[in-house]
């Protein structure tokens, strides 16, 4: 099934399963990165809630993994263009040889 585990996050203790070992290293590691925004945001903006810094960590998250998956994105499409270059260039040398 998985491993039971204990994470916390903001103080307060989570109990979750983690599938595989390095499902739960991933876990930890997140929980950490977490942890670390919201001291970055509690010294940064020590009147904000803890509600709006959770919030201001999760947006903070998904830009980043939106841009990542943008730059993911546009590495495929270059990729694809570059293939077509080189398969283009191979039937043009195949011609040449005839």
């Amino acid at each position: 099934m998985g491993q039971s585990i204990k994470i916390k996050i903001a103080g307060n203790e989570y109990p979750l399963v983690a599938a595989t070992p390095e499902m739960e290293q991933l876990m930890r590691l997140a929980a950490e990165a977490i942890n670390q925004k919201l001291t970055a945001y509690d010294a940064k903006f020590p009147n904000k809630s803890l509600s709006d810094k959770l919030s201001f960590v999760a947006l903070n998250e998904t830009v980043t993994r939106l841009t990542y998956q943008k730059r993911i994105a546009d590495a495929g499409e270059e990729a694809r263009k570059l293939q077509e270059d080189v398969e283009s260039y191979l039937k043009n040398i195949e011609k040449e040889r005839r």
